[in-house]
């Protein structure tokens, strides 16, 4: 073979192997729509791992929630986080136990089909089932994007909805919600955290989860006192499409 043989062929054999790289690269932390993924293959992990006993109430697994259905993407009733953000909730859930409190998950993770649910429903004026129990004094289409983003910090994996539970003993049947003034999800200034017209026992339940909640990394979104964001997040365009299985 001459010289010049052996260089093509070698730019070939290159060209092959390049493309054959290519084609077993995994997909980017963006491209996770496929739904044979799961939240664990884009490095989330389920909190019961971490805490098999927390109190999970993951509202958009059934028809309790404002869109009056269940949600697209949550076939199961799971809570899965980033490992990071799992386990400073793990850290603050121990913590709190020996002072007779508990936490309650309402959501994590989200899909970002879930998320455009959310945005469907609120841009559907006829359907209004649940406007006395979820926005009495708001009109839908205003939703957005205070109360409800055209893309969630929850599709990330770092953003989790909670409340703070008083237990009696260590029986999880014995604990009651502690009084935050408003409902999970209720749209209305009312759920801002520092609402002027919070009594004082309300206020001072808001203050003692956000307080709770920076100890371990977690910032609270003031329009919402249910709702924090871990510190260490993924790159501002990471938002996952993976189902909750």
């Amino acid at each position: 073979m001459q010289p010049r043989d052996l260089r093509l062929a070698g730019i070939a054999l290159a060209t092959l192997l390049c493309v054959a790289c290519a084609s077993s690269t995994p997909p980017t932390a963006t491209d996770t729509t496929a739904d044979l993924a799961t939240p664990g293959s884009v490095g989330m992990v389920d909190i019961r791992e971490l805490v098999p006993d927390i109190d999970a109430d993951i509202r958009y697994a059934g028809d309790d929630n404002f869109t009056g259905t269940r949600v697209d993407g949550y076939d199961a009733a799971k809570c899965y986080l980033l490992r990071p953000a799992a386990e400073a909730l793990a850290r603050l859930e121990r913590e709190l136990r020996p002072q007779g409190l508990r936490l309650r998950i309402f959501d994590c993770y989200r899909p970002e089909r879930a998320v455009r649910q959310f945005v469907r429903w609120a841009a559907d004026p006829r359907d209004q089932r649940t406007k006395a129990a979820y926005y009495p004094a708001l009109e839908k289409g205003s939703l957005v994007p205070g109360y409800i983003a055209d893309r969630s910090g929850h599709s990330k994996g770092a953003t989790i909805d909670l409340t703070l539970l008083r237990c009696e003993d260590a029986s999880p049947a014995r604990c009651e919600a502690l009084d935050m003034g408003t409902p999970f999800d209720f749209f209305d200034p009312r759920a801002n955290t520092d609402h002027p017209h919070l009594d004082d026992a309300q206020r001072a339940n808001r203050t003692r989860l956000r307080d709770a909640m920076a100890r371990h990394g977690f910032e609270n979104y003031p329009m919402e006192w249910w709702h924090y964001t871990f510190r260490l997040q993924p790159p501002p365009d990471t938002f996952h499409d993976v189902p909750i299985r």
